[in-house]
């Protein structure tokens, strides 16, 4: 089993993700947030785990779900922690994204959420297909056998 890209600064993971959906294609994006919001962010008051992405009718990208906890010391500044947030993308991305958005089954689902080398707030998100029972099922035998063998090397 091959081991996944770790970002070194990550701040929050949807471990619901791969348990619910196999995941296909990943692709990292920036999120557009107001200075309170990256703030909040870099306290770790974010959430994703009942996010979802989704193409609205301009074909722009927008996550859904995504929660980020108000920061105290904001100000004056108005604040709503569950509006829908832009992501960006290329434009080549997008279309690759559009395509596989047609095949039955699929979705756009947010995989972590973490600060970039350079300072930015990005988010990893996956084509995914949901799983079904069995192969849920499968995948807790799979973690199970891999626990036994971790413990034995």
């Amino acid at each position: 089993m091959a081991k996944k890209k770790q970002h070194e600064n990550s701040i929050t993971k949807n471990r619901k993700a791969s348990f619910e959906f196999a995941l296909d294609e990943r692709f990292e994006a920036g999120i557009v947030l107001t200075g309170p919001e990256i703030k909040s962010i870099r306290a770790k008051k974010v959430s994703i785990s009942e996010a979802y992405c989704f193409i609205d009718d301009k074909g722009v990208l927008k996550i859904k779900g995504m929660r980020i906890s108000e920061f105290k010391n904001a100000g004056y500044v108005e604040q709503n922690p569950d509006r829908d947030k832009l992501l960006l993308l290329t434009k080549n991305e997008l279309k690759k994204i559009k395509n596989k958005l047609r095949d039955q089954g699929n979705t756009i689902v947010p995989i972590e959420v973490f600060i970039s080398p350079k300072g930015f707030a990005k988010i990893e998100i996956a084509i995914a297909r949901g799983k079904k029972y069995h192969d849920k099922r499968e995948s807790l035998k799979d973690k199970d056998v891999q626990r036994e063998i971790d413990r034995f090397v």
